[in-house]
């Protein structure tokens, strides 16, 4: 018997009239996707196509990275610099100089009159990694402000305090081929095949090859649940019971590495004290997991040869992600499962650019995984830049989420935006609003002059996209990885690095210390950083990574390519080499579902979209399949309160309200719903943000609201329609 079509069509790419193509990685997630950028013969990108024989992507893209060329005529760009003397006036256009004089002259002014840490900087993702090191020289070595901070506090602060707690550095010890040998993967607070497509494809094409247990732990039937083996709907905020209770069992039932544990870790009488006290009974009354269940996977993980562990937002943003990290570590490591073939505790970083703004930005130090603690760290990048060591905080300054309450309190004047929007992105979105509004100064800096959080800016600095500029990107795996200069910037919009550049000039230290103009001179000097580092640059070039579609750090001079796994002696970052168990009590500190506010509120992404929607929102091929707000809601719980699917419904929590379409599906749970978090003015006036003690990033996650139905669904639709934005 036959089924389907007796003759399949292969879908047929109209021809574009490419003339050229051009080489660069994918600006979206943290997959780094190799692509090639297709040109006409007026210069015009027109198309863009996978690369073949890179590793990450073998010729594969996503929803997002199919369409990426549209980006470069996408509305809203930012064309000329513009200014304005307060609040809410209107912009007048400005020339370069013009604008870049006011920005150093009020970073002087306020840091004069009120202290150097005054003026704070929040920086991106984005960005060039070469970019990264020249914002750190300039924020660090010549602004000297230590009050400065990335946006990725918001999604991957919590893997990197985890992965220093555990082993004592950053850096993801996995990769991608890990998919290839792995006999167990646990996945916890991620949902591959909308986050991250691509590298749920190279898994399905691990499964494909030979079958192993795929385990989803999600509050939510997601796609990636719906094909799991085993599917574990755990109560919001309570990862770290599960994962204690998980160590119980493997330690009682002598299912442990014990010659690891001797061999390569500390602490593991406190560690083995800490979850005797979480056997499975005790652990199934708190995070809903029935404790037959925990003992199933539990035997599954620690019997399988090799066993590896996946994470995204759902551990990362919550008050106990730092622990939520460190606690899958613990499990990795008393299994034996770090650093060998398909054994991995691997965090799966949001965006494109995470990895290059923890690696070099300086944002939580000095470049290179160097420390302001440090002393000899401080001596050695003084004396590479040429400035006095004296200069450099002893310690590291505030992180984002604790900038925005530093301003409330009056202790930050002016703050530097680049290429972020928190108006959209920060929980709380009414306390953010009023927040900006009490700047002296904020100067904007995102190729985007129509971004939300510019509506508060004095300056607005119109920045180039992704590949209208070169230097590199790194992915969740350390792959560094080429972005070619495909097109000239928009307009009057410059690279970030020329605009970095051109602000130092105008310091009297900036103008003492080196800047390179180009990338490849940023990246030489870079390596020369790294050399014998764990994340060792030397024997990379602009050149070599282009040839060989990425390299994994590290990969010394004289080496042909990089390295695939890190921690594979056992050899860990901690002044005695040893990786740490760190034993983990749990503290509920969550908002929690009441009488007043009975729903649990979880956000997260879809495939379609992009973080705050600044680019994808005006891509009519990514948009069309949402573009407006909505929520997944259970039909029994909708039906009690008279709420129908395609309706629109009021939701409030205790920082505010939205208004959103509903979705009805089974794929949630009654007392639970879920917002994507792309839209503006919607999701975020509602979300909690509690966080993290060690990390400071928000719980997202966890968070309590009521729902309502509406009688008017007209004057619904227009206020749906104006939280859309675009």
């Amino acid at each position: 018997m036959l089924f389907g079509r007796k003759k399949k069509n292969p879908v047929k790419l109209a021809d574009a009239g490419v003339v050229e193509w051009k080489y660069t990685t994918c600006g979206y997630c943290s997959t780094g996707c190799s692509i090639e950028v297709g040109l006409n013969d007026k210069g015009e990108a027109v198309s863009t196509r996978g690369v073949g024989n890179a590793d990450v992507n073998r010729g594969k893209l996503c929803l997002k990275g199919i369409f990426e060329h549209e980006l470069f005529r996408t509305a809203g760009r930012g064309r000329v610099p513009l200014m304005r003397e307060k609040h809410f006036e209107e912009f007048r256009q400005a020339s370069w100089d013009e604008s870049l004089d006011k920005v150093a002259s009020e970073i002087k002014r306020i840091q004069q009159q009120y202290g150097r840490d005054a003026f704070a900087v929040v920086s991106t993702g984005q960005i060039m990694t070469e970019e990264f090191y020249t914002l750190g020289k300039l924020v660090r070595g010549v602004i000297g402000t230590n009050n400065y901070d990335g946006n990725t506090t918001l999604c991957m602060a919590s893997a990197v305090s985890g992965y220093k707690r555990s082993f004592g550095s950053d850096g993801p010890p996995g990769c991608y081929d890990d998919f290839e040998h792995t006999e167990c993967l646990l996945a916890i607070g991620s949902n591959l095949p909308e986050q991250h497509p691509v590298i749920f494809w190279r898994l399905r094409q691990a499964l494909e090859k030979r079958k192993f247990p795929v385990i989803v732990v999600d509050p939510r039937v997601t796609m990636f649940a719906q094909m799991a083996d085993i599917h574990l709907a755990i109560q919001p905020g309570t990862d770290v019971v599960l994962l204690n209770a998980l160590a119980h069992v493997i330690l009682k039932e002598d299912l442990a590495d014990r010659a690891y544990i001797e061999a390569h870790t500390s602490n593991y009488k406190e560690f083995e004290q800490l979850v005797s006290q979480y056997d499975p009974y005790t652990a199934s009354t708190i995070c809903g997991i029935d404790e037959d269940t925990i003992r199933n996977v539990a035997r599954t993980y620690a019997r399988a040869g090799a066993a590896m562990t996946i994470w995204t937002m759902g551990i990362n943003q919550s008050t106990h992600g730092s622990d939520g990290v460190v606690a899958i570590n613990n499990l990795n490591l008393i299994t034996g499962n770090i650093g060998k073939p398909g054994g991995t505790s691997l965090s799966i970083t949001g965006q494109c650019n995470a990895m290059g703004t923890r690696e070099w930005s300086s944002c939580s130090g000095l470049p290179g995984y160097r420390a302001l603690e440090k002393e000899q760290d401080r001596i050695d990048i003084a004396r590479f830049w040429g400035i006095d060591p004296e200069f450099f905080p002893k310690q590291r300054g505030l992180f984002q989420t604790d900038i925005f309450p530093a301003i409330e309190t009056g202790a930050i004047k002016g703050l530097w935006l680049i290429a972020t929007n928190p108006m959209t992105s920060m929980p709380n979105t009414p306390r953010i609003r009023k927040t900006l509004e009490k700047l002296e100064f904020l100067v904007v800096q995102d190729a985007y002059a129509d971004v939300e959080t510019n509506e508060y800016s004095h300056v607005y600095l119109p920045a180039a996209l992704w590949a209208e500029k070169e230097g590199c990107f790194t992915n969740t795996e350390r792959r560094v990885n080429l972005i070619r200069n495909v097109v000239a910037p928009y307009a009057d919009s410059k690279p970030d690095l020329w605009i970095f550049n051109q602000l130092a000039s105008r310091f009297a230290q900036g103008r003492k210390i080196k800047f390179p103009e180009t990338a490849s001179a940023v990246f030489d000097e870079m390596r020369e950083l790294s050399r014998g580092r764990m994340l060792d640059y030397s024997g990379m070039s602009h050149e070599k990574i282009e040839q060989q579609r990425g390299i994994q750090w590290p990969c010394s001079e004289g080496a042909e390519s990089g390295s695939a796994r890190l921690y594979t002696e056992g050899d860990f970052q901690h002044p005695d080499g040893k990786a740490r168990l760190i034993p983990l009590p749990f503290i509920d500190n969550n908002e929690r579902p009441d009488e007043d506010y009975p729903f649990w509120l979880n956000t997260g992404r879809v495939v379609e979209h992009f973080h705050t929607r600044t680019r994808t929102g005006k891509v009519g091929n990514l948009n069309k399949f949402s573009p407006t707000p909505y929520m997944e809601m259970n039909p029994d719980a909708a039906r009690a309160l008279g709420i129908e699917h395609g309706s629109y419904a009021r939701l409030t929590s205790r920082r505010g309200d939205a208004v959103v379409m509903v979705q009805l599906t089974q794929r949630i749970a009654p007392d639970m719903v879920f917002i994507p978090f792309h839209f503006h003015e919607c999701v975020n006036r509602l979300t909690l943000g509690l966080l993290d003690p060690y990390s400071r990033q928000p719980a997202f996650k966890q968070s309590a609201v009521r729902i309502e139905a509406i009688g008017d669904q007209d004057a619904a639709a227009v206020r749906n329609k104006a939280a859309r934005s675009y």
